[in-house]
Formats: C-alpha cells, structure tokens, sequence
C-alpha cells in the first residue's frame, strides 16, 4: 500500500498525467479537434478526386465538339432544337403527376 501511495506522489508521473490530459482534452489540437481535421481533409480529398473526373469529362466533351460533326449536330438538335431541311422535329415532356394523399 504504502508502495502505491509512493507511486502516486511521484512528481514525475502526476506531471506526465497531468501533461497527458492538456494534450487530450485542453489543448488547442485535442482529439476532438484532430477527428475532425481528418474528417475534413477526407471529405476534401473526395470532392477533389470528383472535380477532377468532372475536369476530364468536360475537356473529352470539349474536344468531341471541336471535331465531330456529328456531335456538333446532336448537341444542336437536343440542345438549341436545330433541324435539317424538311425535317419535324416533336418535342415530348413529362409531366409528374400530383401526390395523392
């Protein structure tokens, strides 16, 4: 017993504790805080890693548009409702229908 109450008294280990629980509770980067970091900076990491495909399908369609004259066609008749010559062109909607309750 009188062991033990020796180890708590240690000045060494009340100090080691004592620094240990500012570090984890008090401190301006406290667990907490570092949880979160991380959560941002994954968050972040996967919006950057989508922007870039969206970057990449854009230049693909950008260069389609340049050198395609089909493309160029389709995106002017879904697009800007562009026709040929003695042609009909039927645009179809949907409409929703209401909720029933």
């Amino acid at each position: 017993m009188e062991r033990f109450i020796n180890t708590i008294r240690n000045q060494y280990l009340i100090a080691g504790v004592a620094f240990l629980v500012w570090m984890c509770f008090f401190d301006r980067y406290d667990i907490a805080t570092q949880y979160n970091f991380q959560n941002e900076k994954t968050n972040l990491e996967q919006e950057k890693e989508y922007y870039t495909n969206e970057i990449e399908n854009i230049s693909r369609s950008i260069k389609e548009v340049q050198y395609d004259q089909s493309e160029i066609q389709r995106i002017a008749r879904e697009k800007y409702k562009m026709k040929k010559d003695q042609e009909d062109v039927y645009i179809i909607t949907e409409i929703e229908a209401p909720e029933t309750k």
